[in-house]
């Protein structure tokens, strides 16, 4: 069932969010064979479950969430808990005094925390291989990667144990596995959703967001992250273009073939320095990532994740200088391209380049060549991230068949219009997400 709908049925009394809560408790209390799942919160879920059964019983409106469960990536802060960020090196850290903001705005709206979920320590990967809570697996196909670094958050919602999580996006690590595991994952306008309480990787790019099988969940997550009450736009007939230049390169022919049929006379943008843009994203988050990190590298250098570890401190040996550079062409990147885009309200690109890689052999072909899929998945998203614009995962209708899906961007605030398109290619059969191939009656 949907969000929306099991929050309809618990505010109308037909389901108890009690007996929600139980029934999914139990079910993670039988393990968690995708590696998902790195905390069950089982006292505050049956905690928050009451509070909203109270609520229905004394005749108040929980909210537009009412009962419904969710999971969390590893790095938002929940109350009376360590937030380790999945690494083991903040294991034992003093724990949250506070919900993260997202998750108080949640809660107020009625949903139910009863998990955080794996992910690649410190989110840096695309890949969710994580040494001390194991590799992600995707439900469509338990060999195969989920991707990252919100794996843990895409798996719980593809395998029906959630209606939705929260993860981030730095660079990919929402719409990533979003199209890895046939889901819809929003990356907002940079700064368009509450990031205190939520540990950093690169603030400069960071956001969180959710994840959902439905355009009509997302447009209530939406409402409720952002408090906006116009989640779907109105107006005008909606101006759509698609991305081309290296939008066009490593993607998968169904992509292409999509979106050539959703929007078959939409102009082909040529957005230029794609590459150039994609490398200064890799400088600023690796030297964010490494100035954040380079106490605890040089405090505990053996406690990190080996492949992490390399990475960060790679990054806090890279020159000011070269940050700044970097920084400044983006600011002048991002210019040029909103003043390409001003006109339109909607492009489209391709999401992860193809369908998940398998766990055994965590390679993509790039330019031609196999390179670590933990590094290169993000490759259409990242350029994106480095612009600040806002980007919907939508996964496309493909029941029987690995999940493959799009990027829906907009120009910046464009939230409600992106939504609005969601929509509609969902009410066409273009988009829509399909059950795990294993679970399909």
């Amino acid at each position: 069932m949907q969000a929306i709908e099991i929050a309809a049925a618990v505010r109308s009394g037909q389901v108890r969010a009690i007996d929600l809560a139980e029934t999914c408790l139990a079910r993670l209390a039988q393990g968690d064979p995708f590696a998902a799942v790195t905390r069950v919160l089982a006292e505050r879920a049956r905690d928050e479950a009451g509070r909203v059964d109270a609520a229905v019983a004394a005749g108040r409106d929980p909210g537009p969430l009412a009962g419904v469960l969710y999971g969390v990536k590893d790095l938002f802060d929940v109350a009376g808990l360590p937030t380790t960020a999945g690494s083991a090196i903040y294991a034992d850290a003093a724990p949250a005094a506070h919900d993260a903001q997202a998750i108080a705005r949640l809660r107020q709206a009625g949903a139910v925390l009863v998990a955080t979920l794996n992910m690649d320590e410190f989110a840096y990967g695309f890949a969710t291989i994580n040494a001390r809570h194991g590799t992600t697996r995707n439900p469509h196909d338990p060999a195969r990667l989920a991707g990252g670094s919100s794996g843990g958050s895409a798996a719980v919602v593809a395998a029906g144990i959630v209606p939705f999580a929260l993860g981030s996006d730095t660079n990919g690590s929402i719409r990533v596995p979003a199209s890895l595991t046939g889901l819809y994952g929003l990356k907002p306008t940079h700064g368009a959703l509450p990031m205190a309480g939520v540990f950093p990787f690169a603030e400069s790019f960071d956001d969180v967001g959710p994840f959902t099988a439905s355009v009509a969940d997302m447009q209530c997550l939406w409402q409720v992250l952002a408090g906006s009450p116009d989640v779907a736009g109105t107006g005008h007939e909606l101006r759509v273009a698609r991305l081309g230049g290296r939008f066009r390169d490593n993607a998968d022919p169904d992509q292409l073939t999509a979106i050539d049929a959703i929007a078959p006379d939409a102009p082909l943008i040529a957005v230029p320095d794609i590459a150039r843009a994609r490398s200064a994203a890799f400088v600023i988050t690796a030297f964010e990532g490494g100035a954040l990190h380079a106490q605890a590298l040089g405090r505990a250098p053996m406690q990190f994740d080996p492949a992490t570890r390399d990475r960060l401190i790679a990054g806090a040996l890279l020159p000011r200088g070269l940050y700044e550079q970097a920084q400044e062409f983006r600011l002048q990147f991002k210019q040029k391209i909103l003043d390409l885009v001003a006109v339109y309200d909607v492009m489209l690109a391709p999401a992860a380049p193809c369908v998940a890689p398998p766990i055994a052999d965590p390679r993509i072909m790039i330019d031609g060549a196999m390179v670590p899929a933990r590094a290169d998945l993000g490759v259409h998203t990242q350029p994106i991230s480095f612009t600040g614009l806002p980007s919907l995962a939508v996964p496309l209708r493909r029941p029987g068949r690995l999940p493959l899906g799009l990027q829906l961007v907009g120009k910046p605030g464009g939230e409600p219009a992106l939504l609005r398109f969601a929509a509609m290619l969902e009410d066409k059969g273009w988009t829509g997400s399909t059950l795990p191939v294993g679970e399909m009656a």
